[in-house]
């Protein structure tokens, strides 16, 4: 169920590719909503457009993470928020190793289901926020064959400018999708137990993919 739910995430968090094309002043300038809705469109015509990425090619997804996405998550308050109050407790190399594992966990169960991209466009919603806002969400739905997809985001402001912080598709938010399940194993194992479980999980996956 949850990898279902996650396969619609692909047009979301590849739809932050292209950020890493705009300048550090039109990114700063640059409404969130009005970023959503165009590099959403920009990176949905690359996926279409570069069959190598639809078919799940490992090599290209994860240089296309490292380089254009990562840089435009916030992806320590990310995996921080996704372990939840444990968080703290753990040592700078506990949370070095846990944000390695969630980053390569998130890569391989996305990349999956990149060949799922084929005729989408995103319908970004009005922004609901006041001009002050450091923190918002921007509501959007998917459009394709079948019903849309709803797809949220959740940003804050930074001084580089807007940074992704959690997703939602289908009324399921991924951090708190993922704080449940590191919970419960972070009270059977521990802090260490989560680390050695992303990681088997992950070498599991990469198994999966290579046979």
């Amino acid at each position: 169920m949850l990898r279902r739910t996650l396969s619609h995430l692909i047009p979301a968090f590849l739809g932050l590719a292209m950020l890493g094309a705009a300048l550090p002043s039109q990114a700063a300038e640059e409404s969130p909503d009005a970023m959503i809705k165009r590099v959403s469109s920009e990176v949905l015509d690359n996926i279409k457009s570069d069959k190598a990425v639809q078919a799940g090619d490992m090599t290209k997804v994860i240089a296309l993470v490292e380089s254009q996405i990562m840089p435009n998550v916030n992806f320590t308050r990310m995996t921080a928020s996704a372990v939840g109050r444990n968080w703290r407790q753990a040592t700078p190399e506990q949370q070095k190793r846990l944000q390695e594992e969630f980053k390569i966990l998130l890569v391989r169960t996305y990349s999956g289901a990149l060949a799922q991209v084929k005729d989408q466009v995103v319908n970004v919603k009005p922004l609901r926020a006041a001009a002050g806002d450091t923190e918002v969400v921007v509501r959007s739905e998917v459009l394709g064959r079948g019903e849309p997809v709803q797809l949220d985001y959740r940003l804050e402001k930074a001084s580089s400018g807007w940074k992704i912080y959690d997703l939602n598709v289908l009324g399921v938010w991924l951090v708190e999708t993922y704080r449940t399940q590191f919970s419960q194993e972070i009270n059977a194992k521990g802090i260490d137990g989560l680390i050695a479980s992303m990681a088997q999980r992950n070498k599991t996956n990469a198994g999966e993919r290579k046979s």
